[in-house]
């Protein structure tokens, strides 16, 4: 079932701009829609819960609060964990905001009150419909941890973002979500080809002395897997786990072969892209 938005104006498909709050918070704005991505907004020095007694710092400030966000259409949650889904959004986000995320995610937002919550499967998709424009949120396959310790963390999913003007797509947005690079990525380019912007998360996160998220090196290697047109490399130093920083990605960038055009945004910068372009 399609969840549909009201609205009174014509969607603009000619340009788009993405919003980067901090970690893996962005706020995606394109065709009429606001999407909110991945909500954690606790300050610099508080701390979250990772869950098994390992906690993780903030080291730097998000570039704003909810507060002081325009409104919001919906959130896409790659999965529920303290940096992703923090106390902050759970307290102020509103709950019947509808949020598309896994089946895991759902479980813990329906505990916090959130009545809106849309689970996914890996390749399975909702579609989201504003006047005129249609969005179709489908779930890429994500795994955050190696397999000896898989069970540590909560379950995990990329997503693909198509938005589409009637029967026609527009753009293409592929957000990595928490991932390792493993061998279903290798999927997506074959369902999901023409990838115009790829969100990837980077910073090597590490937790309880192993590796959960790409380092910046894999970060690009995952992006030359996916081949999309730009890629801005977000969740890189957020966080005390993180072990990889944006030097390590823009390192790897420069030596990759692939024909991808490597864009980066730091903390209250706004990249605006356009269809083509």
């Amino acid at each position: 079932m399609s969840i549909e938005l009201s609205t009174t104006e014509a969607a603009d498909f000619s340009e788009g701009e993405l919003y980067f709050v901090g970690n893996a918070t962005t706020l995606i704005r394109y065709a009429g829609f606001s999407i909110l991505t991945d909500p954690a907004f606790l300050h610099a020095g508080e701390h979250v819960h990772l869950g098994h007694g390992a906690y993780a710092r903030r080291e730097v400030e998000p570039a704003c609060q909810i507060s002081e966000l325009p409104p919001v259409d919906l959130v896409v949650l790659s999965h529920h964990h303290g940096d992703h889904f923090d106390d902050v959004a759970a307290r102020e986000l509103d709950k019947n905001l509808p949020i598309i995320t896994n089946d895991h995610a759902v479980r813990l937002l329906g505990e916090q009150g959130f009545n809106r919550g849309y689970a996914l499967d890996t390749w399975e998709s909702q579609e989201v419909t504003k006047g005129d424009a249609r969005l179709r949120v489908t779930s890429m396959p994500g795994k955050h941890a190696p397999d000896h310790v898989a069970g540590l963390l909560p379950p995990t999913m990329g997503s693909m973002l198509d938005f589409q003007q009637g029967a026609d797509r527009r753009f293409r947005l592929y957000i990595s979500g928490d991932t390792l690079l493993h061998e279903r990525l290798y999927d997506i380019p074959r369902h999901y080809p023409g990838v115009d912007l790829a969100l990837v998360h980077a910073g090597g996160t590490t937790l309880l002395g192993t590796v959960v998220t790409m380092t910046g090196e894999q970060a690009v290697r995952c992006v030359e897997i996916i081949g999309p047109r730009t890629a801005v490399p977000i969740h890189y130093n957020d966080f005390s786990v993180f072990q990889s920083g944006l030097e390590d990605f823009q390192r790897a960038a420069a030596r990759s072969s692939g024909s991808t055009e490597f864009h980066y945004v730091s903390h209250g910068d706004t990249y605006r892209f356009r269809p083509g372009v």
